[in-house]
């Protein structure tokens, strides 16, 4: 009898770190299912180069932000992909904020998307997982705001860096059903493509040790690492996918003379 494919739900796999990882997983023989907002063409694509990778593919338009849509799509994939070995949660909102003009709204759009919707679709599947006695993987996106302070970044920073914390506590709990949780951290990172850099790229670039921004299939790797078996004794923590940009402040005397030929800003 031939052995079922292992399956993957991607929250927000249209464009992007999404739509690398579920490629990516389909290309090691996963099944998917994935979510999309608004962009539908771009889902279509994505839904149609897995199927051409002869691999069974679920594509859900789902509004994350909404109380009922977390349980709704983990309930529809583990219908249609008949079980769930893993889920991604990638989806999210950017946002920035004065704090002088910053509302109950604002707060609460980045709050459902980021960081609600997250914690509920990992329920999900977590009870799917337990009661199927499958020894799934959770990976949730953080970012280098959850470590590095911007300013007008206090609600998607906080909410970020609670990712981190909130792993750490999911990583614990299911860790007595053999159901590993981890956190992947991006930095900069090119989610369209390998464009050319703009001046304001280029001033960002400065600042990164590596000299440069990651793109969206470097992160996939991550994930896809962190699902494997290679990575089956790691549980609970946050892998910088960043380049360096997170790192602890540079030395006093960070000019290229000391040593430090990646700073580039000179200070």
């Amino acid at each position: 009898m031939e052995q079922q494919a292992k399956t993957a739900l991607v929250i927000g796999a249209s464009r992007g770190i999404g739509h690398a990882t579920a490629v990516k997983l389909a290309r090691q023989g996963y099944d998917i299912a994935f979510t999309y907002h608004t962009c539908e063409e771009a889902a279509q694509a994505t839904l149609e180069e897995i199927r051409g990778l002869g691999r069974r593919c679920f594509c859900y338009q789902a509004v994350m932000q909404e109380k009922d849509a977390p349980k709704t799509v983990v309930s529809r994939a583990i219908a249609d992909l008949g079980r769930l070995d893993a889920l991604i949660t990638v989806a999210g909102v950017t946002r920035h904020y004065r704090m002088a003009e910053l509302t109950a709204e604002d707060i609460d759009e980045v709050y459902a998307c980021n960081y609600r919707a997250m914690l509920l679709c990992a329920g999900a599947a977590a009870k799917h997982m337990i009661e199927q006695k499958i020894p799934g993987n959770i990976i949730h996106i953080a970012s280098t705001h959850a470590y590095c302070v911007y300013p007008t970044d206090q609600v998607y920073g906080g909410l970020k860096a609670a990712i981190v914390r909130s792993c750490e506590s999911e990583a614990l709990e299911l860790s007595q059903y053999g159901i590993r949780v981890n956190c992947v951290a991006p930095g900069m990172t090119s989610t369209r493509g390998p464009d050319t850099p703009n001046n304001l790229q280029r001033e960002w670039f400065q600042q990164i040790p590596l000299g440069r921004c990651g793109m969206a299939g470097e992160v996939a790797d991550a994930i896809v690492f962190l699902i494997s078996d290679e990575a089956r004794f790691i549980t609970g923590v946050t892998l910088k996918v960043d380049g360096g940009l997170s790192l602890p402040a540079m030395p006093e005397d960070a000019s290229p003379e000391a040593g430090y030929g990646w700073c580039r800003r000179g200070f």
